[in-house]
């Protein structure tokens, strides 16, 4: 029965509520058969390529009081940091003659970065790079914002909803935060011509299995490009200090459902996967992932972006040691390739 409910996908059928929690309930009976049918339709659009984006966390200071996050606003252990505009330019040049042709700038809402500093930058990637793809990570800012910044040449922006559900929301947020603006926020950013990217984290505090089945049906309303996941991992200095984390195994079933239920999305198998698992970021690989985000960010900086605890900072995730990362990739099956990685219309041929 678990199956043909995964057969149901594969054919690009919709499943239903109950159907979605059927399976996630039962992910113990079908696991297997759910990654071999999430990798061969990942294969059937994209080829057995796996997509590298040079990351550049570029702030750590927030203006925001998230509960589940290290770099919260009144989190006074934190040592914070910026990135100079010529610092962020100078890790993207690097990065460039590594390989990558999409730079991800990520940081906390911090305001020091206005509009005119961040459309200069934007500006000044494009122009030494115009065959690269710029990603934005920066949170919730106004419509006129994105669209400056979307004029300026961004070509992506990433924007976790962390959950659908607005009670939950209001458990992993305090209240000057809004849910609706955040789901605001992302139909501006479609509505701006941005390729969107949505997400959430898996096993995160007061999360259910009913949740995540109302995950899935919400991102296939949404339809966005790019669909970050990863589980949730408790920081010593936030409130949630003392939570269980989520899991790797169900972090990999949610990769496969949401590959099967968005056939095309772009499917980044994340850090914080890799730091709960060591091999996580192969297992999520094979789940149906194809895209990984190995670090351009300074050396003296990695560790001060600590969103969670025991993020891994050095090493494969690293940029530098882009040939490293080949190796574990190839053991996949699959390969890196050097492009820009773009989102890609065509129907699964399966």
């Amino acid at each position: 029965m678990f199956n043909s409910l995964i057969d149901k996908l594969r054919k690009n059928q919709i499943l239903s509520y109950d159907e979605y929690l059927l399976l996630i309930k039962n992910r113990d009976k079908c696991a297997d058969y759910l990654f071999k049918n999430a990798s061969e339709v990942r294969e059937s659009i994209y080829g057995n390529k796996i997509y590298i984006r040079g990351l550049i966390e570029f702030t750590n200071y927030c203006k925001n009081n998230c509960y589940y996050c290290g770099i919260r606003r009144d989190n006074k252990c934190t040592d914070r940091y910026r990135l100079s505009p010529d610092e962020i330019i100078g890790c993207a040049d690097y990065g460039y003659e590594l390989g990558f042709r999409t730079f991800v700038l990520q940081g906390g809402e911090d305001p020091y970065y206005t509009d005119d500093i961040l459309c200069d930058i934007v500006r000044k990637l494009k122009e030494n790079h115009p065959d690269c793809a710029v990603t934005l990570s920066l949170g919730e800012r106004s419509f006129d914002s994105y669209k400056a910044l979307k004029d300026a040449g961004a070509d992506r922006y990433l924007l976790r909803h962390e959950t659908s559900d607005s009670g939950h929301y209001g458990k992993l947020h305090p209240d000057d935060m809004s849910f609706q603006n955040r789901l605001d926020c992302l139909e501006n950013l479609k509505k701006l011509g941005y390729h969107v990217g949505a997400g959430f984290m898996v096993g995160s505090p007061f999360q259910t299995e009913e949740n995540l089945a109302n995950e899935l049906l919400f991102l296939k309303k949404l339809n966005p490009h790019m669909v970050g996941i990863g589980p949730f991992i408790a920081h010593k200095d936030t409130p949630f200090f003392d939570q269980p984390s989520g899991t790797a195994e169900l972090t990999l079933f949610m990769l496969g459902l949401i590959r099967l239920t968005l056939p095309n999305i772009l499917l980044p198998a994340t850090t914080a996967l890799g730091t709960i698992d060591p091999l996580g970021r192969e297992k999520g690989i094979r789940a149906g992932a194809n895209v990984v985000m190995p670090n351009l960010s300074p050396l003296n900086v990695r560790k001060k972006y600590m969103l969670y605890d025991n993020k891994i900072c050095t090493g494969d995730e690293a940029a530098q040691c882009i040939e490293c990362l080949k190796r574990r990739i190839a053991t996949t099956g699959c390969e890196i390739e050097i492009s820009r990685g773009d989102y890609r219309q065509s129907k699964p041929n399966c």
